[in-house]
């Protein structure tokens, strides 16, 4: 089930339903497998409880290091950034979704080099680098053409794009 409803146009973040997502919490309680401190992580991301969202995916890069396959590892490492990025750790958070994009590229993996990509266009976005959200954007949306992605994903990748090309172009007239 997903708990997205949709994306801020202007922010580029999760729109949720707050009781639909501290519901499933506490569904989840302390289990501790890979995919479901995954789902704390990014539950407490959108609950914008991000210490407790930091310490979760902090110890789910551990747990993906030692037992999880290098698709996992990736995936808990890009999902680590996203709480660095909404705590304003923009440098960190780019360092390290570059990291796990260059990686998925590498072993073909286009589906997490697109989500690399889409949240690291995310993490520019935030740091008002349009330019650079822009670049990312496309590069996730043409790595998620070729991965065959569902239509929703290319949506809000459409979506991102063109929030990061409004944007860009209003930077560019205020100066």
């Amino acid at each position: 089930m997903s708990y997205i409803e949709g994306y801020d146009p202007h922010t580029l973040r999760e729109i949720v339903d707050p009781s639909e997502c501290r519901e499933r919490l506490g569904e989840i309680g302390g289990q501790r497998s890979l995919p479901a401190l995954l789902e704390r992580v990014w539950l407490l991301k959108v609950l914008d409880e991000l210490d407790e969202a930091l310490t979760v995916a902090e110890t789910a890069v551990r747990q993906a290091r030692m037992a999880g396959t290098r698709k996992d590892l990736l995936r808990a490492r890009i999902l680590h950034a996203t709480i660095l990025q909404f705590r304003g750790s923009y440098d960190a958070a780019i360092a390290e979704i570059t990291t796990c994009a260059e990686e998925a590229e590498g072993q073909e993996w286009p589906a997490i080099a697109a989500f690399a990509y889409q949240h690291r266009g995310k993490v520019s976005y935030d740091a008002a680098d349009f330019d650079a959200a822009r670049a990312d954007f496309k590069r996730a949306l043409f790595l998620r053409q070729q991965a065959g992605a569902p239509e929703d994903q290319m949506q809000s990748t459409l979506m991102a794009v063109d929030a990061a090309e409004r944007r860009a172009a209003a930077a560019s007239v205020a100066v």
